[in-house]
């Protein structure tokens, strides 16, 4: 089997790849409104701050920072979340595929089914053998229905 085309041609994989794009690019939109509107908030009291004492500046300024980091963490802990799920669902994929493939080979009554491709320790198969195009088949069933 090619481990790589399996993978790069499995539609489910295909499809929570464009799923969790879809979220990271959503995530990144909006850190980067996040930032552009504390931006905006530092630039006010910046002006503000120069009519201030400059203790009501630093205790503002304190708080602004404060808030700032509170912002940063609330994002980061987004981020993790989503590469958590992200990951999740790609190990449940992947099991899916050995799963298939250990049942195609009972199914089939093969002894051993090889993983090839990029860095695959399979040096030689003949083309007949390769079953990825059965399993593919077989996987993406599942994801047309």
């Amino acid at each position: 089997v090619d481990n790589i085309r399996l993978m790069d041609e499995f539609k489910e994989k295909v499809a929570g790849e464009a799923k969790y794009k879809i979220l990271t690019d959503a995530l990144s939109q909006k850190r980067d409104s996040i930032s552009r509107a504390f931006q905006l908030e530092i630039q006010a009291f910046q002006a503000k701050a120069e009519s201030m004492s400059q203790k009501k500046a630093q205790e503002e300024g304190a708080v602004l920072q404060q808030r700032g980091q509170l912002i940063g963490q609330q994002l980061q802990q987004e981020e993790q979340l989503l590469q958590q799920q992200g990951q999740a669902e790609m190990d449940s994929i992947v099991s899916k595929v050995k799963n298939e493939i250990v049942a195609f080979g009972k199914a089939n009554g093969y002894t051993y089914i090889l993983g090839g491709g990029d860095g695959s320790n399979v040096l030689y198969a003949e083309d007949a053998k390769d079953v990825t195009d059965a399993i593919l088949k077989i996987l993406n069933k599942e994801t047309d229905q």
